[in-house]
């Protein structure tokens, strides 16, 4: 197997974490609070109802978590989790200290990805802090803001290298690496005064790219969703009146930003009710004048899918471990070894990892219990694989380590 592995944006962690990010009052604690069904954050008409960001773990939906329970017979099931941060709204001038200002911008450069909640429904009830709706304008202002932020950052991180290199001797390995940081900062530079954002600058980082925008981390380096929040009944006709322009300001502006619609006011009513309830489809009918019998494989909650795309964006897969005690869900970046994978289970069987045993899940996922490992190893669907083996997504895997029982 190469040695080469391809790197990806982002830190090299596996507990990354993603932001609830938007213009003030459209909807980003109303999403919160479904996503992570709690009462945590603060639904308010009216601008700053969220001051400090409040933070919950979401898990990740996996039909694949309950059948493998099933089928290990295992007393318990744990699923793996994602930290999501409600950050309050920003507004106009927030690079220059408007509204709540700087510390809402500081808020999301400690996330990793990006869920940018954008209004696209009409309702004079419901207080736009820019006095209109007009999703282009809002994607504009807050896109606008984190790139000037990012621009504030990296000139003063450009003056502190050309002030460094300056006390280096010129020939030295130091100036030469300093140099060559320097001179991508202003490529960099040159981009975002483009009103581009960093991570659209390529597709391929080179390992000196991402170590240097670790580094630094950048607003505009980090992944984005963008939930386009919308009535219930366009969310679930698939249908609203902005779509087609939102969608060709992400191909000019934000290439690469994916889109998903939403309805905050759907998703609250999801959290009451169940979706063959009566009240549900009562609300189906009367409010919205849909049949529920034709109308209910696109009424369903959207945040399963958001969820794991986000963590899609983020570079994370999934391995499993199974039991009778136990089955559990386990998060990795893409490209991990195994050897790193056992890391996140305890960091001693990283250093003493003799090899695991790893089957895929699609062998799987048609057995019935009670599940007979000895067939699957005479078919050869059990692969014992060393410290170089990259892990894949879904896999089901037994660590072996000196000195320690399997796991």
């Amino acid at each position: 197997m190469s040695s080469l592995r391809k790197v990806f944006l982002g830190r090299p962690s596996n507990n990354l974490t993603s932001g609830i990010v938007g213009l003030a009052n459209v909807g980003k604690s109303t999403f919160f609070q479904a996503i992570t069904k709690s009462q945590l954050g603060n639904p308010a008409n009216y601008p700053f109802a969220t001051i400090e960001p409040e933070e919950a773990k979401v898990q990740i939906p996996s039909p694949r978590l309950d059948h493998l329970q099933k089928l290990y017979q295992s007393e318990k099931k744990v699923p793996a989790t994602l930290t999501v941060y409600d950050i309050a709204g920003l507004v106009r001038g927030a690079s220059q200290g408007q509204g709540m200002g700087s510390a809402f911008l500081n808020d999301i450069k400690h996330v990793d990805g990006i869920f940018h909640v954008v209004r696209g429904f009409q309702n004079t009830d419901i207080t736009h802090i820019e006095g209109s709706v007009d999703p282009l304008r809002d994607l504009s202002v807050v896109q606008d803001e984190l790139v000037l932020k990012d621009l504030e950052f990296l000139e003063n991180i450009k003056e502190k290298l050309s002030k460094k290199m300056g006390r280096t001797a010129k020939n030295s390995h130091e100036f030469v690496e300093l140099e060559q940081e320097l001179n991508f900062l202003s490529e960099l530079e040159e981009h975002l005064y483009e009103g581009r954002k960093i991570i659209h600058f390529k597709k391929d980082w080179t390992p000196f790219e991402v170590s240097t925008l670790n580094k630094h981390n950048f607003l505009t380096a980090k992944p984005t969703l963008l939930l386009l929040n919308v009535t219930p009944e366009d969310y679930i006709l698939q249908k609203n009146e902005f779509v087609a322009d939102v969608k060709r300001w992400i191909k000019e502006f934000a290439p690469g930003d994916e889109l998903m619609l939403f309805s905050a006011e759907f998703e609250t009513l999801c959290a009451k009710h169940s979706s063959d309830s009566d009240p549900f489809k009562k609300y189906l009918h009367e409010q919205l004048g849909l049949d529920p019998s034709t109308t209910w494989a696109a009424a369903e909650s959207a945040l399963p899918q958001a969820i794991v795309k986000m963590r899609e964006l983020l570079g994370l897969i999934s391995f499993f471990t199974c039991g009778p005690s136990e089955v559990r869900q386990w998060t990795v970046r893409q490209g991990s070894t195994a050897p790193e994978a056992a890391s996140v289970i305890h960091t001693d069987l990283q250093d003493t990892f003799i090899n695991a045993n790893v089957i895929k899940y699609d062998d799987l996922a048609q057995l019935e219990p009670p599940f007979q490992e000895s067939a699957l190893k005479s078919q050869g669907k059990i692969k014992r694989v060393g410290k170089q083996h990259i892990m894949e997504d879904n896999s089901i895997v037994v660590f072996q380590a000196a000195g320690a029982k399997a796991r």
